[in-house]
């Protein structure tokens, strides 16, 4: 099971990083202005994660899926990474970059199974 650290911002704001059991981080926040709106992007991830569809942007021709999704796309550096979506589109968690597509899959499988009962731990 993985965790969910919330970390204050230079500019005072609140990210979170969800880090699997071997200190990883899989996923990152956007940041939020307030404490509670950080904690409910946190439910919004360990809720939608489990459920979320899966788009593979970078496929030919691409299969759009309905959110709560995953997005898989290459960057401007050629690497992999992926974006959670909520129902309302709003992007909720984004990833590092991976070389390989399979990197890329299996961070979106460890975020599907940490994000469930993650615990919340603040780094402040």
């Amino acid at each position: 099971m993985g965790k969910f650290v919330i970390n204050r911002t230079k500019n005072m704001g609140y990210a979170f990083n969800l880090v699997a059991n071997n200190g990883e981080i899989i996923a990152t926040s956007e940041v939020y202005v307030a404490e509670d709106s950080c904690l409910n992007g946190i439910e919004s991830v360990s809720k939608n994660a489990p459920i979320a569809n899966f788009e593979d942007q970078t496929a030919d021709p691409v299969k759009t899926a309905v959110n709560p999704k995953f997005e898989m796309f290459k960057d401007k550096a050629g690497e992999f990474r992926f974006r959670l979506k909520a129902r309302n589109g709003e992007i909720i968690a984004v990833s590092e970059g991976y070389k390989a597509k399979a990197g890329c899959l299996n961070g979106i499988e460890s975020v599907r199974k940490n994000a469930v009962d993650a615990k919340v731990e603040k780094s402040y």
